[in-house]
């Protein structure tokens, strides 16, 4: 069983174990807080960044590494500095209070989720910070803050994924725009994670026979605050050398390596819960990829004695699933012989089935031999409740799966949504942050759930005020985009005359769009190159300019994709367009956090209806920037007409090449004659008033509900308690 006692600290390796630097008595609670990424949304997120800037920089902000590496020198000037010293003992007290709170809004409104049966939690991905690279979009930035506020809600909750060796890949551009791959190696014992160990203290390891061999993986443990994080990780010597990578990239290899990979994760996350004692009082798959974690309960129930039929009806009972996928082609498909080689025939007959009936759990049409497995259909049947990440998602979902449920109308299929959100506390910039606890109260996170208060205080915000925090954060982000740009084009060994452009790049003054996202068909990057010459006219506009920020990455396997983002890189070029747009490469958290906090307006252009929901555009609201978008996703719940700007008519819902045509001449009619003239309208104190009203609107309308204690709260109350029974 999990505790939450305190442990030794020591890093385990395959060569004995290293102890952890001693640090001078006075910044010795920086240890205790290092191995828990509750500083990273904490009211003093910067107190390991503050202790050497430069080394923090250079551990890529793992903090582990930077209590190792900062010199002897640097941490004697801190330890005796009295300023920095308080800050960590504040820090540490503030920690200790937080882990010991007993009144939470869980123990008062979700009592019947306990931490004997808390909620297990299963996705692929989880991005907790970019020291910790086991992401790659949103996706795994959802997870992440879904732990942090059932961390902060109190909700008892562990989470199971799987520890990628080698991460998501990290990007560079080539001189001529094209993207490249590369990976680095994580290291878990310079890491804030812990193996888990028996009471003997030796490793806890579960087994999967996989491709008729035995696999056998060990146990990290990550801290989130109150939340358990728990890695399952192949890389053990006693392994075949080919199941070692198992758990070497994330969405990386072939078809078989992501069978695998989530047979690991589903059937080796129910059995290292069961090693550990946790019995949850429901699973809740996150997307497709965990859902062999159903068949693995299925036989359990088997094993006790229970027919297939009778087991069955028992999962269904304890499983949640969402989707996040609007597109059948989007959702995990397998060849059914590609399944049968995986599993093997014990698997199957262990659960008392033919070959057939197991292939059939994940066929939408049981008896069509041509259909492949899916990881969605097992899901959905094998779960209680579905629900789709947004209003129209959830819509959209009905529709498409409607087939499992042929005698009941599109409008009855029993697919629900929970509409996304953000954690505010992680993507709010300090400096507005400081704003909000000033106008709204310390426990502003905890007011933004009350619209109507929320509302009232953020009008007492002056917009002076509002303004100058929103200016020096841009500012902020150009000072990034020049140091990145600068730093990246030296290394990939442009010119001494283009490096040195890096320091001029865009004008802190100006109106600034980001557009950060994954490179795919859908998200339509090439949309706003639609007319050329007419974006030129706006970039180049002596009185009005507008620049752009791009960052995002292709799938390394998409070559369609790495050529639209070629196009981007290369169109940016132009000499009449180099210092008014940028693309930062290697897309991760610390950039999307300079973005959403710096930029004026975010721009999101998917092609509708196939943006399940998207958050980027949620975070960028609550540090006051609008949103310019399409009405898809998220934003139709959250756009009312003055918060933002919708880009087409919104009764204009298909995929199709007439619309692409339609929005993109949306976009620029939007951008000539409301984002840019607006932006620029000025009061005799140089305030652009009007832009700033809708600033506080949109903070005021979207904040409260687009966050994640929202989101989990409806989890809690509407689908982990709720049973949704199908009819």
């Amino acid at each position: 069983m999990i505790t939450e006692e305190k442990v030794e600290r020591t890093e385990q390796t395959e060569g004995g174990q290293a102890k952890q630097r001693p640090l001078p008595l006075t910044l010795r609670a920086l240890e205790r807080l290092a191995w828990n990424y509750w500083w990273s949304w904490s009211e003093d997120a910067a107190i390991f960044r503050d202790l050497d800037p430069d080394a923090w920089e250079e551990c890529e902000h793992n903090p582990r590494r930077l209590l190792n590496e900062v010199s002897d020198f640097r941490l004697m000037q801190m330890a005796t500095d009295p300023g920095y010293v308080v800050r960590v003992r504040a820090l540490a007290e503030q920690f200790d209070r937080y882990m010991e709170r007993k009144s939470t809004w869980a123990q008062r409104r979700a009592r019947e989720i306990t931490a004997a049966h808390p909620v297990a939690y299963f996705c692929a991905e989880y991005g907790l910070h970019n020291s910790l690279p086991t992401y790659s979009g949103g996706l795994g930035i959802l997870a992440g803050d879904h732990l942090k506020s059932a961390s902060d809600l109190g909700l008892p909750l562990v989470a199971v994924g799987l520890l990628y060796r080698y991460g998501y890949f990290r990007q560079r551009i080539r001189r001529d725009g094209w993207q490249e791959e590369h990976y680095g190696e994580l290291q878990p014992d310079l890491l804030p994670m812990s193996p888990v160990v028996d009471d003997s203290g030796a490793p806890v390891t579960v087994e999967v026979l996989i491709r008729g061999r035995m696999v056998r993986a060990r146990a990290w443990r990550v801290e989130v605050g109150r939340v358990a994080l728990l890695l399952l990780d192949s890389n053990l010597k006693e392994n075949d050398p080919t199941d070692r990578w198992i758990t070497g990239h994330l969405y990386g290899g072939d078809r078989e390596t992501r069978v695998v990979q989530e047979m690991l994760l589903g059937i080796g996350g129910v059995r290292l819960l069961r090693k550990l004692k946790i019995e949850p009082c429901v699973y809740h798959l996150n997307e497709g990829h965990s859902a062999f974690l159903t068949i693995e309960l299925a036989r359990e129930f088997v094993a006790q004695g229970l027919r297939f039929a009778e087991a069955v009806e028992r999962v269904r009972r304890l499983c949640v699933f969402t989707t996040h996928t609007p597109i059948a082609a989007g959702n995990d498909e397998f060849d059914p012989a590609l399944i049968e080689r995986c599993f093997g025939e014990v698997y199957w007959r262990e659960l008392g089935l033919t070959r057939e009936e197991f292939i059939a759990l994940g066929r939408v049409h049981p008896t069509r031999n041509d259909e492949p497995f899916g990881m969605t259909p097992l899901a959905i049947k094998m779960s209680r409740s579905t629900n789709g990440v947004s209003r129209k998602h959830g819509e959209v979902s009905r529709a498409l799966w409607r087939e499992l449920w042929p005698d009941v109308s599109v409008e009855r299929v029993p697919i629900v949504h929970v509409t996304n959100g953000v954690h505010a506390p992680t993507w709010v910039a300090p400096l507005v942050r400081s704003i909000y606890e000033k106008r709204v109260g310390k426990n502003w996170a905890e007011i933004m759930l009350d619209q109507k208060r929320w509302a009232r205080a953020i009008e007492r915000i002056a917009d002076e005020e509002l303004w100058e925090a929103h200016s020096l954060l841009k500012r902020r982000l150009v000072a990034f985009i020049r140091h990145r740009s600068h730093y990246a084009w030296l290394q990939r060994g442009e010119s001494p005359e283009r490096v040195d452009v890096a320091r001029t790049l865009l004008d802190p003054d100006a109106l600034t769009i980001g557009f950060a996202r994954r490179v795919a068909g859908y998200k339509r990057w090439s949309l706003l190159l639609t007319d050329p010459e007419r974006l030129l006219r706006l970039i180049d506009d002596a009185e009005r300019p507008v620049q752009f920020v791009f960052a995002g990455k292709a799938h390394p396997q998409d070559m369609e994709a790495k050529l639209v983002l070629q196009r981007i890189a290369q169109w940016r070029t132009d000499p009449r367009i180099m210092r008014r747009a940028i693309f930062l490469q290697d897309y991760d958290q610390e950039i999307a956090r300079q973005l959403v906090q710096g930029v004026d307006v975010w721009l999101n252009v998917p092609r509708p209806p196939l943006e399940a929901s998207g958050t980027s555009g949620q975070k960028v609201a609550m540090n006051g920037g609008l949103n310019l978008s399409v009405l898809d996703g998220w934003w139709i719940e959250g756009f009312d007409g003055a918060n933002g700007w919708a880009i087409g008519d919104p009764t204009t819902m298909h995929a199709s090449l007439e619309d692409d045509a339609r929005h993109a001449e949306a976009l620029y009619r939007l951008l000539e004659d409301e984002v840019v003239p607006l932006y620029y309208e000025r009061d005799a104190d140089h305030i652009p008033r009007r832009w700033v009203t809708m600033m506080k609107h949109a903070i005021a309308t979207l904040a409260p509900k687009f966050n994640s204690d929202r989101m989990v709260q409806d989890y809690a109350r509407g689908i982990y308690v709720a049973k949704r029974n199908r009819p």
